[in-house]
C-alpha cells in the first residue's frame, strides 16, 4: 500500500507559490513538447534551451538531493523492483524469440554502444518525472494518487503518437510515481526504466513503434524528405 506522502515546507512565506508552481510545469513542459514535435536542426537549439531552462528551474527551487530521490536510503526494499523488471523482461525476450521479433545486438560490445546513452537518458527521464514534476504536483494537489497520475499522463502524452510507448509509459509512470512515493528512492526506478526500455527495443519490430520514436520523429519515420518537414524548414 502507497503511503501518502507530502512535501515539507518550512514556513509558508518561503514555499512557492502555486501560480510560481504552475508556471515552471508549464514552461517545462512547454519546452519538452517543443523538441519533441521540431524538425532538426531547429531541434538541436530548442533542446540546449529546454536543458537549461530545466536545470535553472530545478536549482531555484532545490529541495535537497534526498526530496529527489537521490539518496541511498530504501535502497535495499526496493530492489525487488528491478527484479521484477528483469523478470518482465525474460518474459518478454522469450516470447519474442518465440515469434521471430526478438533483435538483439551482435555482441556484449555492440549491446553496450547501442544502449548505452539509452540507460542514461532512462535515468534523465524518471528524474524528470518524479524528481522535477511529480514533486510540484504533490505541492498543488492534496490527494498524492491524483499528483502521481497527472505526472504519469504528461509523461505519456509525450510520448505520443507512439502506440506502443504512450499507454506503456501511462502505466509505468503512474506505478512509478506510486513506488517513488513509497520508496523516495530514484535509482531502481531509473535501472527498471533502462530495463524495460531496451526489452522493447529488442522485442517489438521497428516498423510497429519505428524503433522507439515519439512527436515529429515518429511520424516522419522512413521519409528522409518528409514535406511536412520541408515546409517547416523553408519557413522565415
Amino acid at each position: 500500500m502507497v503511503q501518502a506522502v507530502t512535501v515539507p515546507q518550512t514556513a509558508s512565506a518561503s514555499a512557492p507559490s502555486h501560480t510560481r508552481i504552475l508556471a515552471e510545469i508549464a514552461i517545462s513542459y512547454a519546452l519538452i513538447l517543443a523538441v519533441i514535435w521540431t524538425p532538426r536542426p531547429i531541434q538541436r537549439y530548442l533542446w540546449i534551451v529546454a536543458a537549461v531552462t530545466l536545470v535553472a528551474i530545478a536549482y531555484a527551487s532545490f529541495e535537497g538531493a534526498k526530496a529527489m530521490g537521490l539518496r541511498i536510503g530504501n535502497l535495499q526494499r526496493s530492489l525487488w523492483i528491478v527484479l521484477a523488471a528483469l523478470l518482465l523482461a525474460v518474459i518478454a525476450i522469450v516470447t519474442a524469440a518465440h515469434f521471430g521479433t526478438l533483435r538483439l545486438p551482435s555482441g556484449v560490445a555492440a549491446f553496450i554502444a547501442t544502449y548505452c546513452a539509452y540507460s542514461i537518458w532512462s535515468g534523465v527521464q524518471q528524474f524528470l518525472l518524479q524528481g522535477f514534476f511529480l514533486l510540484r504536483f504533490l505541492r498543488i494537489m492534496r490527494n498524492p494518487y491524483y499528483a502521481a497520475f497527472t505526472a504519469a499522463s504528461l509523461f505519456a502524452l509525450a510520448h505520443l503518437p507512439n502506440p506502443i510507448l504512450a499507454p506503456v509509459t501511462l502505466l509505468w509512470g503512474f506505478a512509478a510515481c506510486l513506488l517513488f512515493l513509497r520508496y523516495r528512492n530514484l535509482y531502481p526506478l531509473a535501472i527498471a526504466h533502462a530495463i524495460l526500455g531496451i526489452t522493447v527495443a529488442m522485442t517489438i519490430p521497428g516498423h510497429i513503434d519505428h524503433n522507439m520514436r515519439v512527436g515529429l520523429g515518429y511520424l516522419t519515420y522512413g521519409h528522409r524528405h518528409s514535406p511536412y518537414v520541408s515546409y517547416l524548414l523553408s519557413k522565415p
